[in-house]
């Protein structure tokens, strides 16, 4: 069996390697192309106001990792604002970023849930009426206002915690410290796709963008014959939703995607 793995590089080839080292043929298909925004001003204003935040929110391993290279010589990170994660590896992008432990937010590893909605059972009870939040996000990403005073949170993930927080009398401000774009195939790569959607492989997303991404690339191509694993129960439905005719749901951890595949072969 042979996982097609969709993630940007470089994490799409460390996962090629991973799994290769676990005895499982791996394909690098990257779905999603991730760069630095060209526009620095408003990362720059962030960072001049940086202590005035009370908590901020990265939506990514990536997003840490643009927002802290165009981080302004000399500025500091203020000991008093919490950084929240979605999840273990955006937290270790923080470490890595030099940011304390003990500021970093995020939900437990072994809990599997790795997503906004569990960030905020993990960081709720510390937010109060003023406080200002910064989401740090991808340039795809449509900015989000909180809603209107009294209405139920509305939509998923980023946006569904925008809308909550500001229910919870926070001030979310949202700044743009990298672009997702799609990937352009030649005519090579595109073969390989074409094969791997009708020899067994099996494609594991971890984004229901890059499965739009693929949508979009191969318009034609039909997907009854192949299966996926995908990392959250949004994603799985994008996955059924584009005609995959094996569609399960893993926790989004290496060890848990080969378990769960293994368990499949």
């Amino acid at each position: 069996m042979r996982i097609v793995v969709t993630r940007p590089e470089p994490e799409c080839a460390s996962w090629v390697q991973n799994l290769g080292a676990r005895g499982l043929q791996a394909l690098a298909l990257p779905l999603i192309r991730i760069g630095p925004v060209v526009d620095t001003r408003f990362v720059h204003q962030c960072w001049s106001r940086l202590g005035q935040y009370n908590a901020v929110m990265f939506v990514s391993g990536a997003a840490a990792e643009h927002f802290f290279a165009l981080r302004p010589a000399g500025a500091g990170v203020p000991g008093t604002t919490r950084f929240w994660a979605p999840g273990p590896g955006t937290a270790a992008a923080l470490v890595r970023q030099q940011v304390s432990p003990a500021q970093v937010d995020a939900p437990d590893a072994a809990s599997g849930a790795f997503d906004s909605e569990a960030l905020w059972r993990v960081v709720g009870h510390q937010v109060h009426a003023g406080w200002q939040v910064l989401i740090v996000r991808g340039g795809d990403e449509a900015a989000v206002e909180p809603p209107a005073e009294g209405a139920p949170p509305r939509g998923q993930g980023r946006e569904w915690l925008a809308q909550v927080l500001g229910q919870a009398g926070a001030r979310v401000e949202l700044v743009m410290a990298y672009e997702r774009t799609g990937p352009v195939w030649d005519a090579a790569t595109q073969a390989r796709a074409q094969a791997a959607a009708v020899d067994g492989s099996v494609w594991l997303f971890t984004s229901s963008q890059a499965i739009a991404h693929l949508k979009a690339l191969l318009p034609a191509q039909t997907w009854q014959q192949s299966s996926a694993v995908a990392t959250h129960p949004r994603i799985a439905q994008a996955a059924r939703d584009a005609g995959f005719g094996v569609v399960w749901e893993s926790r989004p951890r290496l060890d848990d995607v080969v378990a769960s595949i293994e368990s499949r072969a």
